[in-house]
């Protein structure tokens, strides 16, 4: 364990850090160090799976109180287990309860049952980053994920004893899964109840441990699933696949998956809502005279007459360009910012056309610069 990173700065918060606050981090680290970004550096991989591990302890209230008093060893399979004969210590968030003391004076007593630790139980939720391109997250698609989930060992399944024999009676609580104390005071007997530290509640344990689990009865895996990726889909949105979590115990049902979505920005388009944007380049002579122009869009080449006169900065919009609004009918539209490109490196002949040509013109066309220097003029007028 020595070679670990303290999870706190794998995640880069403090340990008062709230749960939002975790999230947020991890949501970070993850995109920055995700195999789809960072396609064969083995170093960002690992510090991918470090950022995972992380997050799978600090986002788990019981094993971040057991990692905050014990460190790593809070988190380690064997923690709190004298033996793993005995299916003790668990790195998958299973309960530990410690049963309710009730104390009762002048010689009373009171006892309260433990929650029944073979009750079965959700599994915990998964989250894993899927980055697509812009035009996924406009039309959808389909996608290929692989991330880590717990689920039950497949050779014992999930009873963390090894193939051919049982669990036995737990003989220190006979089964109950609870062991019961008294002690005599003053103010009379106080009688307490609490989970049997050799079953951890179970009330039995295992004689010989599952090779494969080492007695755990469970194991972390690498799952692949397909995912559908809806037409409209924005950044940071999250898409839940239920089921798809951690395994659940005792019977129960397994947690679900959620994948928070990374988009790509574009090298043309920007997106606001479900409108797109995006700028394109005309001359100053298609600008005076009025052209057609070829635009992209999301479904190909449109073409769009720009009127004689056109400024630099006006925008035209095509109905119906943008984007699929997310599970309902209907797009955005397409807005397009028109820049002008002044000529560069001009030759002395297209100069002298342009002298020309600027010398022909008049008030009447030059409008905004004549009422702009129309206006100076009454400023300083004395």
């Amino acid at each position: 364990m020595a070679d670990k990173r303290d999870y706190y700065e794998v995640l880069g918060v403090g340990k008062s850090a709230s749960d939002d606050e975790i999230k947020k981090a991890f949501r970070k680290q993850a995109k920055k160090y995700h195999p789809d970004l960072n396609p064969g550096n083995k170093e960002a991989e690992a510090k991918f799976k470090e950022v995972n591990e992380a997050y799978e302890v600090l986002s788990d209230k019981e094993k971040r109180s057991r990692y905050d008093r014990y460190g790593f060893a809070g988190v380690d399979p064997n923690f709190g287990a004298g033996s793993t004969a005995y299916g003790g210590g668990n790195p998958f968030g299973q309960d530990i309860d410690i049963g309710d003391i009730f104390n009762s004076f002048f010689g009373g007593f009171g006892v309260r049952n433990a929650r029944n630790q073979n009750a079965p139980r959700r599994g915990s939720d998964v989250e894993a980053t899927l980055t697509i391109s812009f035009e996924e997250a406009a039309k959808g698609c389909k996608k290929e994920i692989t991330y880590q989930n717990v689920e039950n060992c497949k050779a014992c399944k999930g009873t963390g004893a090894s193939e051919g024999t049982k669990m036995k009676t737990c003989p220190d609580c006979k089964g109950t899964g609870q062991v019961t104390t008294q002690k005599r005071t003053p103010f009379g007997v106080v009688q307490t109840s609490q989970a049997c530290d050799k079953c951890r509640g179970k009330g039995k344990v295992i004689e010989k441990p599952c090779p494969k689990c080492s007695g755990v009865g469970r194991s972390r895996n690498s799952r692949t699933v397909t995912v559908t990726v809806p037409a409209g889909i924005s950044q940071d949105q999250i898409i839940n696949i239920g089921g798809h979590g951690n395994s659940g115990y005792n019977g129960g049902p397994a947690g679900d998956l959620h994948i928070y979505v990374n988009v790509k920005k574009h090298e043309i388009f920007d997106r606001k809502g479900d409108d797109v944007w995006c700028e394109i380049p005309i001359t100053f002579t298609q600008a005076a005279l009025g052209h057609e122009v070829i635009v992209p869009t999301l479904d190909g080449k449109a073409s769009y007459m720009v009127h004689p006169g056109t400024q630099p900065g006006d925008i035209f919009k095509l109905k119906g360009k943008g984007i699929q609004h997310l599970n309902s009918r209907g797009r955005g539209d397409q807005y397009v910012k028109v820049t002008v490109e002044v000529p560069r490196n001009l030759s002395e002949d297209q100069k002298n056309i342009l002298r020309q040509f600027d010398s022909s013109c008049t008030t009447k066309n030059y409008q905004k610069r004549s009422s702009f220097f129309d206006k100076v003029k009454s400023l300083f007028k004395d």
